[in-house]
């Protein structure tokens, strides 16, 4: 079977690609390359001996989304991760958030729509929830006013594959992620963030391998046990083998709904103090750090229940804080050498 991954050079993309080809799927991949490296394409061959087929394509040009699926006629599912994702930045710079994650996802639709059946695979957000009202967050919690831009785009992109799935044949599987980090075992593919990076793992190991003169903890005065903002780390395998699972659901009609949604997380909140000890431990580095000012659009704490991704897609994350920090230090060494 064909299956599009759009964004599938970058960070989760790269990493999802791999195991789709692990799993015996032809892959092809779309990719703008405005935050990532045609470099990736060699990662991903190095660790399964077989290059996806590749299209540079801006998906924000609804004329070469339509040639792509003329051409294109057999792809059987799509993953969708081609999005722009710094919620500091979408603070900052609301349209290009809304042109790149609303229009590119309408443009998508508007084409699988006109196929017999289409398999879809959303790259969602636990920042749907908001600030949610407790922890840990299931999947009918409550979507709360967003906090960023960013936030909203996924709001509104879950709204209109929900609204497209009822009228119809597509069929769709939302994946709320919480905080994905990490890199391949092999360090042949990571993080690549394009300059200063807006994520605090790539920001640790920067710092770690002294790119970074230090890392700036936005805020120690949160109602935590530390004082730092928690978040439910995920490494990034794991995560990625949750859309092969969520797509072989689709594709073997196993769902029970035309629209399913699930959380993907390990269940567990780490803070950034956490996170930032974790990485000394693995590295054997002492990391200079400052405490700033809290950071607009930054919730208080954000961890899932994974349940429902536990019992009903039958799957669990398997790696620990330590491991996925580790994984990250290696490919940082790797990429600086």
């Amino acid at each position: 079977m064909k299956i599009l991954v759009t964004g599938g050079l970058g960070f989760i993309g790269s990493h999802t690609v791999v195991e789709l080809q692990n799993e015996g799927f032809e892959v092809i991949v779309v990719d703008d390359l405005s935050n990532t490296s045609l470099n990736v394409l060699d990662g991903i061959q190095n660790i399964t001996g077989k290059v996806p087929a590749f299209e540079k394509l801006d998906l924000r040009d609804k004329d070469k989304v339509q040639d792509f699926f003329k051409r294109h006629h057999d792809i059987s599912g799509v993953i969708h991760f081609a999005a722009s994702k710094a919620v500091g930045e979408s603070v900052g710079n609301p349209l290009l958030y809304y042109e790149n994650n609303i229009n590119t996802l309408v443009y998508l639709l508007q084409e699988l729509q006109q196929k017999p059946e289409a398999s879809f695979i959303f790259s969602s957000s636990c920042t749907v929830y908001g600030q949610a009202e407790k922890m840990p967050i299931t999947e009918d919690a409550s979507i709360q006013t967003a906090m960023s831009p960013y936030g909203n785009t996924k709001q509104i992109g879950e709204e209109i594959i929900t609204d497209t799935a009822k009228v119809t044949n597509i069929n769709a599987i939302l994946l709320r992620y919480f905080n994905p980090i990490g890199s391949h075992p092999s360090a042949e593919i990571g993080e690549l963030p394009i300059g200063v990076p807006q994520n605090l793992v790539p920001f640790i190991t920067q710092t770690g391998m002294g790119l970074r003169n230090e890392l700036s903890v936005y805020g120690d005065d949160y109602p935590t046990l530390d004082g730092t903002c928690i978040r439910d780390y995920i490494h990034v395998v794991d995560l990625a083998k949750a859309h092969v699972i969520a797509l072989q659901r689709l594709l073997n009609k196993k769902n029970t709904a035309k629209v399913e949604t699930f959380n993907l997380g390990t269940g567990t909140g780490s803070s950034v103090l956490e996170v930032i000890y974790a990485f000394e431990k693995v590295s054997g580095k002492k990391l200079p750090y400052k405490i700033v000012a809290r950071r607009e659009g930054d919730v208080v704490e954000a961890y899932a229940n994974t349940d429902k991704a536990n019992n009903v897609l039958g799957w669990k994350a398997q790696s620990t804080l330590e491991e996925a920090m580790a994984s990250a230090w290696k490919w940082e060494q790797k990429i600086r050498k």
